[in-house]
């Protein structure tokens, strides 16, 4: 048997190949852009706070900036992918126009126009009929419709063969076998090419570029895509990286320790390839050991750990990371790109060391973690020697130890933005011509801080859905009632009662209980000198302060159920409402937890608060649904009628017999289990005394 080739010179075919080598690109890039959006999809919805004073180096700032956006964006990806799908429906737009010539599959039924039920003699009627209408001797040639001899001949020659195949054993077989009378055909292979590329000399090299495209290419993509799939933490950063970290992890960790942590990290050697790691360390170094501690607050221990590293990657980087939190002017414009091209890399993996923190369970590591978000984002060192009013432009340690020296405080932390803002205005005004910083640049700052999203606590308390006690087991929700006030606001209106509570929705109102709450975005952090936007998060957790670890993991909230400012940028003062759910303890008592709620953007907005968990028994939740039911009038009396003109509950008589007469049976069985047992013990008791009575 010979092979047959049919090449597509009408290029029916082709599309369908061009579209599905397409799809198996296009489409996993596709689901990979879309299933981990960047925070800039967040940044876009949400204000920004712009600064009135731009930081030095804004030029170096603003075009880091812009090159992290590209990075976020995946602008390679976002163009294949976008080419991909474009030539996706070119193929798509080519099939639909194409006309399609489909083979016609001789089928001798339908040449003979009989059923395939038909018998031998129903064949054998219809083939005589049509020797009667379509032999050669009974036609004539007809120009008009096209009907020659040939045609003639040649339909008549298919009606024979029909006829044979269907009443001829042999032939009939091979039609059953191979679809054909005459027995098995040649093969025929369909190549999704047009003839003419191979036709004229040009096989070779269509033949190639096959090859490399689907020997090569298509292999060499997937498996590229799979490997960096799995080279990749939830988090996003390399597994290699997540692998440092947890070896420099540790159950006590400062600032410091978590700068150091991060430093190992791989995804710094993307920003400091090749001979760039050792360009300029010398001279960064110099920088840092001439930097006061006032300036730096880079402690002794963490300078010494800077000079024992050998690693000429980590060690520019973690002296990069120290220079950018103290705001050091390296005076070279390369190393200041270097210095705020680290602070978006290390801002990621401290969130990703938080996660790692989270899985031991300790809390100061935790908290050694977001405080250390905070720095990065506001560019202020993370350790007690740092100065929270350094989030306001135009002040700098000078001015602020001046401010700080002439305010009457007992406190040996500094001033943090909230404190400052709530001294009088002339004392502000005073202070600050103190310090030598003009009227005009304090009012800058003032307006910063009235923009700022400070969370304040006005409630926090536990609490079941639908339950009056809380029991074991149950699913407690920790609900924190709050506002934003930001620092220096005026004429803050008190707090509605109402505006505490925590109603549950009417039990069997579906449309409330399902109905989604529009969430409201806050305005992005106010941080000139990190370049890139950023959303700032509340982290709310549940703590054991005797034993230092974490009872309640972590939940995060970027919206809220409130608007927090109006448009023209004043505070709304609405509370909004904060949920964290979580299984209550197994047995009955008072639990003592200290709530944390930690903001990851500004430094000194953290809260905390003692909160008490009182699980009660689960008798006493029983106690109250028997009440319930004494207390609710049946429907079908007149107390209950009034009660539900009123719009007061009412219970179904028959749900309330069905709930009274499965107690009374929990009840008689639970006194006949406890009336069997004393019998069984008063006649083991008899028993032993007949026993004993025998034996003597």
């Amino acid at each position: 048997m010979s092979n047959e080739y049919n090449y597509d010179n009408d290029a029916q075919f082709f599309p369908f190949f061009v579209l599905t080598v397409t799809s198996l690109v296009t489409v996993p890039l596709t689901y990979t852009l879309l299933r981990a959006p960047s925070d800039s999809a967040t940044a876009t919805k949400a204000p920004k706070i712009e600064s009135p004073a731009p930081p030095n180096h804004v030029d170096i700032i603003d075009t880091q900036r812009a090159k992290q956006k590209r990075k976020e964006l995946r602008l390679k990806r976002i163009i294949t992918a976008a080419t991909g799908w474009i030539v996706m429906a070119y193929m798509i737009y080519l099939m639909v126009v194409t006309a399609r010539h489909a083979p016609k599959i001789w089928n001798p039924y339908d040449i003979l126009d009989v059923g395939m039920s038909a018998t031998e003699k129903q064949i054998n009627s219809r083939y005589r009929k049509l020797s009667v209408t379509m032999h050669p001797d009974k036609r004539q040639p007809d120009a008009s419709k096209n009907l020659t001899v040939e045609a003639i001949n040649d339909e008549w020659v298919e009606i024979v063969k029909a006829y044979k195949s269907l009443t001829d054993e042999e032939i009939r077989n091979n039609y059953i076998q191979y679809g054909n009378p005459d027995g098995k055909q040649s093969t025929s292979f369909g190549i999704a090419l047009p003839q003419f590329l191979v036709a004229e000399g040009n096989g070779k090299y269509v033949l190639v570029f096959y090859g490399i495209l689907l020997g090569i290419g298509l292999p060499w993509l997937v498996g590229k895509w799979w490997y960096g799939m799995q080279k990749m933490t939830r988090e996003r950063i390399l597994v290699t990286s997540a692998g440092n970290m947890f070896k420099e992890y540790k159950d006590r960790m400062d600032g410091g320790d978590v700068a150091s942590a991060i430093s190992s990290a791989m995804e710094y050697q993307d920003i400091l390839p090749g001979g760039k790691a050792d360009t300029g360390l010398g001279k960064l170094e110099k920088k840092l050991q001439a930097t006061s501690d006032l300036d730096l607050a880079m402690l002794e221990k963490d300078k010494k750990l800077l000079n024992e590293l050998d690693d000429a990657t980590r060690r520019k980087t973690l002296a990069l990371i120290w220079a950018y939190l103290g705001r050091i002017d390296l005076e070279d414009r390369t190393l200041e790109a270097e210095k705020y091209e680290v602070a978006p890399t290390a801002l990621r993996l401290t969130e990703a060391l938080a996660s790692i923190g989270l899985a031991y369970g300790f809390t100061q590591p935790v908290l050694s973690t977001y405080q250390m978000a905070q720095a990065l984002t506001q560019a202020i060192p993370p350790t007690k020697l740092s100065l929270p009013l350094l989030q306001l432009p135009h002040f700098n340690p000078d001015v602020i130890q001046k401010i700080e020296t002439k305010t009457e405080s007992t406190s040996k932390e500094h001033l943090t933005v909230q404190s400052f803002m709530a001294l009088p205005a002339e004392q502000r005004q005073a202070l600050a011509q103190a310090a030598g910083l003009p009227n005009d640049r304090l009012k800058q700052a003032e307006q910063v801080a009235r923009q700022l999203p400070y969370l304040r606590v006005e409630k926090a308390f536990f609490k079941v859905q639908g339950e009056k006690y809380i029991i074991p087991s149950s699913l407690v929700q920790l609900a924190v009632k709050a506002r934003f006030i930001p620092p220096g606001t005026s004429k803050i209106p008190p707090v509605s009662e109402a505006d505490l509570e925590d109603p549950d929705p009417a039990e069997g109102d579906l449309k409330a209980q399902n109905k989604e709450i529009e969430q409201h975005h806050i305005p992005l952090a106010y941080a000139p000198y990190l370049p890139r936007d950023r959303a700032p998060q509340w982290h709310i957790f549940l703590a054991d302060s005797r034993q230092g670890k974490i009872a309640v993991p972590p939940f995060r909230f970027s919206t809220f159920d409130k608007p927090a400012f109006k448009e023209d940028g004043t505070p709304t003062f609405e509370v909004v409402t904060m949920k964290m759910q979580f299984q209550a303890p197994p047995q009955p008592g008072e639990f003592k937890f200290t709530m944390h709620m930690v903001c990851d953007s500004y430094v000194g907005f953290d809260y905390k608060q003692d909160v008490t968990l009182v699980i009660d028994d689960a008798s006493k939740a029983q106690e109250v649904d028997d009440d319930d039911d004494i207390s609710e009038p049946d429907e079908d009396t007149i107390a209950g009628q009034m009660a539900a003109l009123k719009g007061q509950a009412t219970s179904d008589p028959e749900a309330k017999a069905k709930r009274r007469a499965a107690r009374r049976a929990a009840h008689d069985e639970e006194s006949d289990y406890e009336s069997g047992t004393d019998e069984d013990e008063e006649s083991e008791s008899e028993t032993d005394t007949d026993t004993d009575s025998d034996d003597e």
